[in-house]
């Protein structure tokens, strides 16, 4: 079996446990399973604040969503977020959704993706991904970035034996 087939079938097992441990009807669909950032390192330190219930929020470009032809999150999205690896890990929903410019980012707003201690620090790492996403997506960073700033919360986890 070929790694992506691999990986489909546990993304399926996962969903299926995920609609019978929490009782939702199996037409329930996610929308998109994904890891956090572009590196290895990165994307499996986010995820392992969301199992710890720091991480409760995430900032995507605009941009993102719009060069990809993939639909801005809304209340009530339901996603697999998974390791680096592609490991299903857990399923969040989305809780709140807020499109602002990069430089209207305040740090009551940041601090709620649980990966810095103060404003220019969130904004250093920002501007560094968001840099190089735009580089690999074809847009480019300035302060007026719209922002779509997702807050969500962890609505199933299964604990790795």
């Amino acid at each position: 079996m070929e790694k992506e087939e691999y990986l489909q079938q546990r993304i399926n097992e996962f969903w299926e446990g995920f609609l019978s441990k929490t009782g939702r009807s199996e037409d329930t669909k996610y929308i998109e399973v994904f890891h956090f950032e572009l590196s290895e390192k990165w994307a499996n330190e986010l995820l392992r604040l969301v199992l710890i219930g720091q991480k409760k929020a995430t900032a995507s470009s605009l941009f993102s969503f719009e060069l990809s032809g993939e639909p801005i999150p809304k209340v009530g999205d339901l996603s697999i977020v998974t390791n680096w690896e592609g490991d299903p890990k857990c399923v969040i929903e989305t809780t709140a959704v807020t499109i602002l410019p990069f430089s209207e980012v305040t740090y009551d707003i940041a601090k709620r993706e649980g990966e810095d201690q103060t404003l220019e620090s969130w904004q250093k790492g920002h501007i560094k991904y968001y840099k190089k996403e735009g580089e690999i997506i074809g847009y480019e960073f300035n302060e007026d970035l719209p922002i779509v700033f997702e807050d969500f919360k962890v609505v199933y986890q299964v604990k790795d034996s």
